[in-house]
């Protein structure tokens, strides 16, 4: 026990020192939203995948690998693919176009983009990315909670408030610069952390024995890419909802910020492919810890959650007691700190900017000078956060049932719904309106929830939305509805 608190004080300092040494770059505000936009590519592409990944990766997938096997592989194909579109085909003219508007935020961008005549588009982005950031850093605060519970044995809510406390210390001296060295940090503990282990859970297990007749005799289905049953409609709509995860990697807030923040161009094309690698890579390793985690640490006739825990979230922990060495247990630790903390100092940051620049700044107190507008950006950046440990606290203790993974997808899925469609239409459509945007906004905002506690309660159909998923239906129609208003608008304003 003393060796993995020894190694968390060290993982704890460095994180310390980054937010130290970057807060000696931070003089104006847009050193503390984008970095001074002179960031390189190695620190912008390590910094966007920690930040998209989350606790989700290393307890959220790792646990559906455990609990569905091979067709978990399906989630790992739609992020690959997310994010190659979001590199290729998005960064550069991203890019361009938010150097050009000289923006800082992301409703900066959009507010330029469109030429827009009020605040509609800003309260609307702000007011959206304040909901859901919330409900997503809890989930990773959540999970700071469950991790410290499994791996220290210890109090969950202590280990919440810890790790929540030390994230907040760094974020709050050096800002966005802080929040992309440490990511580079973290990223960096997260993929060493996650390709050791199935390495070392291979050669742990007996070479006589066959895996997959093993695996087959604890769950006939778990090899099958299509799920229990084969390939039927229900299956079918599990995975679309499985792949469709990768749709928020193309305009989140979180991660198109890290575009705004490179230096120019040419940096994009270096760091893309170190992006998708990185994405390959961790994201097949995790469903590999969690199919050898079920093998290694489950029996026939034994249900998979009731010894890795709802929906098998604990698999990466319980696995890396077996068949590590207690002196590699704390690396782990951080690794799972790490894709949590990587995750929630990018979100405050983002929705901090929109609060205090995009709407106290830009709609009530246009006259601040950048120092006093530092120091605001601080202090809601520490509201934000205190809001959403409460939120996470909350739900700890009024639904003991939940799992990481759905309650992070949750969350992310409302950023991406709200947002992903209309930066989309943005960067390739010139006839994309302000209203159009406004619609398309709106309609993601508001069929997240619609269709999460909604449509998946209508009798007979339920069970499709349910497996479909709450991003994938939610995208398609904003992207309707904005092209729609827009095409109506632009109608409206030639006759």
């Amino acid at each position: 026990m003393i060796t993995k608190y020894i190694i968390l004080f060290f993982y704890f300092g460095i994180l310390f020192l980054i937010g130290y040494f970057a807060s000696k770059k931070v003089k104006t505000i847009k050193d503390y939203y984008v970095g001074g936009k002179k960031l390189g590519f190695w620190a912008v592409a390590f910094s966007s995948r920690a930040t998209g990944e989350s606790a989700w990766l290393l307890l959220g997938l790792t646990g559906l690998g455990a609990m569905v096997g091979a067709s978990a592989f399906w989630v790992v194909l739609g992020e690959v693919v997310g994010v190659s579109i979001a590199w290729f085909f998005m960064a550069e003219r991203f890019k361009e176009l938010s150097d050009k508007y000289n923006s800082i935020t992301i409703p900066d961008y959009l507010v330029s983009r469109f030429n827009a005549s009020g605040n509609t588009l800003r309260i609307i982005a702000a007011t959206a990315l304040s909901v859901f950031v919330i409900i997503y850093v809890s989930a990773q605060i959540d999970a700071t909670g469950s991790a410290y519970e499994q791996f220290m044995h210890g109090n969950y809510f202590v280990g919440a408030i810890v790790g929540f406390i030390i994230v907040l210390a760094y974020i709050f001296t050096g800002g966005f610069v802080a929040v992309v060295w440490s990511d580079l940090f973290q990223g960096i503990v997260m993929l060493l952390g996650l390709v050791l282990l199935p390495i070392v859970a291979y050669f742990a297990i007996d070479s006589t024995v066959s895996v997959s007749h093993e695996l087959v005799q604890l769950d006939d289905s778990f090899l099958n890419v299509w799920g229990e049953g084969g390939f039927n409609a229900v299956n079918l709509f599990t995975i679309i909802g499985y792949c469709a995860i990768g749709l928020g990697f193309m305009g989140s807030p979180q991660l198109f910020i890290r575009f705004m923040s490179i230096k120019d161009k040419s940096e994009i094309k270096k760091g893309r492919w170190i992006a998708i690698v990185f994405t390959i890579i961790t994201d097949s390793c995790a469903v590999l810890i969690g199919i050898y985690g079920r093998y290694l640490l489950t029996s026939i006739g034994e249900t998979p959650e009731s010894v890795l825990g709802n929906g098998a979230q604990n698999v990466l922990p319980l696995l890396v007691e077996k068949v590590m060495p207690l002196s590699l247990v704390g690396i782990y630790i951080a690794a799972v700190l790490s894709a949590i903390m990587s995750t929630i100092d990018s979100l405050l940051i983002v929705a901090s900017s929109a609060i205090s620049r995009d709407f106290y700044q830009q709609i009530f107190k246009p006259n601040k000078t950048e120092k006093q507008m530092a120091v605001i950006s601080r202090f809601i950046t520490l509201a934000l956060a205190l809001l959403a440990l409460g939120v996470a606290l909350v739900i700890a203790v009024t639904s003991p049932d939940r799992t990481i993974f759905w309650f992070a997808i949750f969350g992310w899925s409302g950023i991406a719904a709200t947002f992903c469609p209309t930066i989309i239409l943005s960067i390739f459509w010139k006839g994309f309106s302000e209203k159009g945007a406004i619609a398309s906004m709106i309609t993601g905002f508001l069929c997240v929830p619609l269709f999460k506690f909604g449509f998946t309660a209508i009798d007979g159909v339920g069970i499709y939305f349910e497996k479909l998923g709450e991003l994938g239906p939610a995208f398609i129609l904003a992207m309707l509805v904005g092209v729609t208003i827009s095409l109506i608008t632009n109608k409206k304003e030639i006759l």
